[in-house]
């Protein structure tokens, strides 16, 4: 056969990737506690700002993202150069590992974590380097420390962890970021940093001030609970900041977004109250469970996490025909979001008849 004949042929080490899978399959149940979602509706303001925008949908944003990128830095208390947005906080990793790796260079991240970072890594050409959990589902960083050779150029330390819900305390963390060689680059995750309740668990963003080779990933899709509109950043030092500008995807991030992003900045005081809320709503769940019988681990992400092995499939389709989408990985686990009470409780009568089948 010709190569005309052949077609177009995609790079060859894409052939290890599938298509994306989403955390909300195709589903007609009353909720949907798969993808980590606010349940909440937007913030105060924000739903209005967001309409006012939408009337000047046939302009291009503003690609400088400037009213966005001065509210973050005024509210984080960084130089407004260190600010990068893009598409959520999944755009900006590819941004970032486009910025800092190449062809055979290795993305060091602990697994499972968050689904992205093997995907991003294979679509940038470059090497996944996944390090297995700890017993108890947090970030092994001694093996992931020992993983880091001369060709890694990215670490990635997803903290509170997606899907298990532990998170790193700041001695550890420390000691970690101050072993890693200064050329690689890690990239904290911390996309429900807002619902840890560990005083331990340090905020990224005071780590990255005196390391250049830090930078905070974050998004407004989990807490701030604008998962629609797809907006995300990262807080880096130059010249990664400046390298991040570079990769991104130009307009990358709608006015609507920008403009919906910053009323959302704005009412902190609304944010606050709506997380402490759905906190105690991971309270509530994680006690239930336990009374059940189950084995939860304390998470500090916005969702709860059961160790269930071959019995994952089993369970996420128990939940399904009681009503409630869940969000497993074959194998390992099951990872549920907190949702409103209603849909919460629909899924703890499922995992309570489930738990006295087993």
């Amino acid at each position: 056969m010709t190569d005309r004949q052949h077609g177009p042929r995609p790079r060859p080490n894409l052939d290890a990737l599938s298509a994306h899978r989403p955390g909300k399959p195709d589903y007609a149940g009353s909720f949907v506690l798969s993808a980590n979602e606010n349940p909440y509706p937007p913030l105060p303001g924000v739903l209005e700002t967001a309409v006012a925008a939408a009337g000047g949908c046939n302009r291009y944003p503003d690609m400088a993202v400037g009213e966005l990128t001065t509210e973050l830095a005024r509210h984080f208390g960084v130089p407004a150069g260190h600010v990068v947005t893009g598409p959520g906080s999944v755009g900006v990793t590819l941004s970032l590992v486009l910025a800092m790796a190449g062809e055979g260079d290795e993305v060091v991240f602990a697994w499972r974590s968050f689904e992205a970072y093997p995907v991003v890594t294979r679509i940038c050409g470059a090497v996944p380097v996944p390090v297995p959990l700890t017993a108890d589902g947090a970030h092994d960083l001694d093996a992931m420390l020992a993983a880091v050779t001369d060709r890694t150029r990215v670490v990635f330390v997803c903290n509170p962890n997606n899907p298990t819900g532990a998170a790193l305390r700041r001695d550890e963390l420390v000691r970690f970021l101050d072993a890693v060689p200064a050329h690689v680059l890690v990239v904290l995750d911390e996309a429900y940093l807002e619902f840890a309740r560990d005083a331990a668990v340090p905020d990224g963003i005071d780590l990255y001030r005196d390391r250049p080779h830090v930078c905070v990933l974050r998004t407004f899709s989990k807490a701030y609970g604008l998962a629609g509109l797809r907006v995300g950043f990262a807080i880096a030092h130059e010249p990664v900041a400046a390298a991040l500008r570079k990769t991104a995807v130009p307009f990358g991030v709608s006015q609507l977004a920008q403009d919906a992003a910053v009323a959302s900045l704005r009412a902190e005081k609304a944010l606050l109250e709506r997380v402490e809320a759905l906190v105690g709503e991971r309270t509530r769940v994680t006690a239930a469970l336990r009374s059940q019988g189950w084995t939860v681990g304390d998470s500090q992400a916005n969702f709860v996490w059961l160790r269930l092995g071959d019995r994952s499939l089993d369970f996420a389709a128990a939940c399904a025909e009681a009503g409630v989408a869940v969000r497993p990985f074959e194998g390992e686990g099951v990872r549920v979001s907190i949702g409103e009470a209603e849909g919460n409780d629909v899924f703890l009568a499922a995992a309570e008849v489930f738990r006295k089948q087993i």
